[in-house]
């Protein structure tokens, strides 16, 4: 076997810690987990709690300053272990980045912090029943009315659906535009008009909530518009 340079001491380090975590903190409850359909809030606030969440954000928004092999060693603890609802990776890796390179800094100090100590779960949300990775193709619209914009449509297959505090949208707000008329809001799934539909039922990923979104006449201020409106 050749043997792995790309990871020193300190992560090492760092993985048996996550290792141990994951040993004592999920794998004595994920029975229960695929069970229920998610894992518990209180993993994601300790996980938090500990920097295993957003790892890679610098450390004036909550995170370590981290390069992504730490959370290269998250992915591969949590697949060793054999855990299938844990959304770390999407959650610190795919809807931070986002905030951090297109958010306003009023977003960024808003939420990132909030993120990474797991008080807030994030997920994104582009699948719709009629549309997957053709984003063109997506019906949920965002019309610009004043200093907001109003959200309507559905999504489908939404990971940490469920859990989640806050989405990143997926919207259309210049269907004549074709891709360029798409653009992204921070949505949080306390406001009104916001609605979270069935935990759907999967082959695998059991304990992984795969939510169903719904969106009528939701008010999203402008300032939470994170790509082009």
């Amino acid at each position: 076997m050749i043997p792995r340079t790309l990871f020193d001491a300190d992560l090492e380090g760092f993985r048996d810690s996550v290792r141990k975590f994951l040993e004592q903190e999920a794998a004595p409850y994920h029975d229960q987990w695929e069970k229920d359909g998610q894992v518990s809030r209180e993993l994601w606030q300790k996980a938090g709690e500990l920097g295993f969440l957003c790892p890679c954000l610098p450390e004036e928004f909550g995170g370590v300053g981290a390069d992504f092999r730490y959370s290269a060693v998250l992915i591969e603890e949590v697949a060793r272990a054999g855990l299938t609802g844990i959304g770390w990776g999407l959650h610190s890796d795919i809807v931070a980045p986002y905030v951090l390179n297109y958010g306003s800094d009023e977003l960024k100090k808003y939420y990132l912090p909030k993120l990474a100590s797991g008080e807030m779960i994030g997920a994104i949300a582009m699948t719709e029943p009629g549309a997957g990775s053709d984003l063109q193709g997506v019906k949920t619209t965002a019309v610009k009315n004043g200093d907001h914009y109003v959200l309507n449509g559905s999504k489908t297959f939404i990971t940490n659906g469920q859990l989640a505090d806050v989405v990143i949208v997926v919207a259309k707000t210049d269907p004549k535009e074709g891709a360029k008329g798409i653009s992204l809001f921070m949505v949080e799934t306390a406001w009104e008009g916001f609605e979270k539909g069935q935990n759907l039922n999967k082959v695998g990923m059991k304990a992984q909530d795969t939510s169903e979104l719904f969106f009528q006449d939701v008010k999203v201020p402008e300032k939470n518009l994170i790509g082009p409106g």
